[in-house]
């Protein structure tokens, strides 16, 4: 039941998780230029991502190819990543033309050399694409795009993706700041170092991963669409954290959440190895007042040997 769980959280955070004092936020600008139907929002502080190297060997081992695309292209640009960059965060958005498919975009804030990363492109010949006043630079050969919004914020991602974020940053289209659910939650979350919101659809599809086959019975079929928006952050300066809260309808939906969790959790407990069972023993789920909460702990070496059990390869395999 963690498997899914572990896999929306996993396939970001890698990129950069790490434990910090200091709190990973965006900038209004950057929010401007992140489109309002949002299915996933996750920010980082990216400075911190030597800090721990349990953080490292967890994004060595299952940072997913498209990810590593992203890591690449930020070095060919010209930007030196672990001095440029501070926060780091990944959108992921329903195109207006699409219900059902979503988008990437990256957004990098930082202290960035622009003048000189443009007089580089120059001298190479690179290319810009010019949407209004807008232009759209190539990042090597990846097949994706960058966008200087400003001195300190830099959008990348697919050339629609990188449009569509201009679109919001200009004013044609509603941006994250018209997204109220979005908004609230992340006052709840936003001043964590690494932190990350999920809409209504996609806390549902979370939730029915996560459950695995739990999530085929009567009972959760009841209280899905209660799942309202969710929320979580992920620690890793003394030994491994990860906190989730799922905001319901109600108490009814957040406690039948809960108890199917539960009886997951102690499945897993019964049916694992040694070295799972001791990680899953730092599993805690509880409902109050409408809010289903998961907590994770394990200290670095149980959460190092959870990486190398077959439960976690399980869990990242796509």
């Amino acid at each position: 039941m963690f498997r899914n769980l572990l896999k929306f959280s996993i396939p970001v955070l890698v990129m950069a998780a790490a434990g910090s004092m200091h709190a990973a936020q965006l900038s209004t600008d950057a929010r401007t230029a992140i489109p309002r139907e949002i299915q996933q929002l996750v920010v980082i502080d990216y400075r911190a991502m030597q800090n721990s190297s349990t953080a490292m060997e967890l994004r060595d081992r299952v940072m997913p190819p498209d990810l590593k695309q992203f890591d690449d292209a930020l070095r060919k640009s010209g930007l030196n990543e672990n001095h440029d960059v501070d926060e780091l965060a990944f959108a992921l958005f329903r195109p207006k033309e699409s219900v059902d498919e979503v988008a990437t975009l990256g957004i990098a804030q930082g202290q960035f050399p622009v003048q000189d990363i443009l007089a580089n492109f120059r001298k190479n010949k690179v290319k810009a694409t010019l949407v209004r006043t807008n232009r759209i630079y190539p990042m090597g050969r990846t097949g994706m795009m960058l966008c200087f919004v400003d001195q300190s914020t830099m959008i990348f991602g697919s050339l629609d993706a990188v449009k569509a974020a201009l679109d919001s940053r200009d004013g044609n289209t509603p941006s994250l700041l018209n997204n109220n659910a979005i908004m609230d939650a992340m006052r709840s979350i936003d001043s964590a170092s690494l932190w990350s919101v999920l809409d209504q659809k996609g806390t549902q599809t979370m939730m029915k991963q996560v459950l695995g086959e739990a999530g085929s019975v009567a009972d959760y079929d009841s209280v899905r669409k209660r799942l309202l928006v969710s929320w979580y952050g992920m620690d890793f300066q003394h030994g491994v954290k990860f906190d989730l809260t799922i905001v319901t309808g109600d108490n009814f939906a957040a406690a039948t959440v809960s108890s199917l969790l539960n009886a997951g959790v102690l499945y897993r407990k019964m049916s694992g190895s040694d070295s799972e069972k001791a990680a899953l023993s730092g599993i805690d789920v509880s409902s109050n007042s409408g809010k289903l909460a998961i907590h994770f702990a394990a200290s670095d070496s149980q959460f190092g040997d959870l990486l190398k059990s077959q439960l976690f390869q399980s869990m990242v395999k796509q």
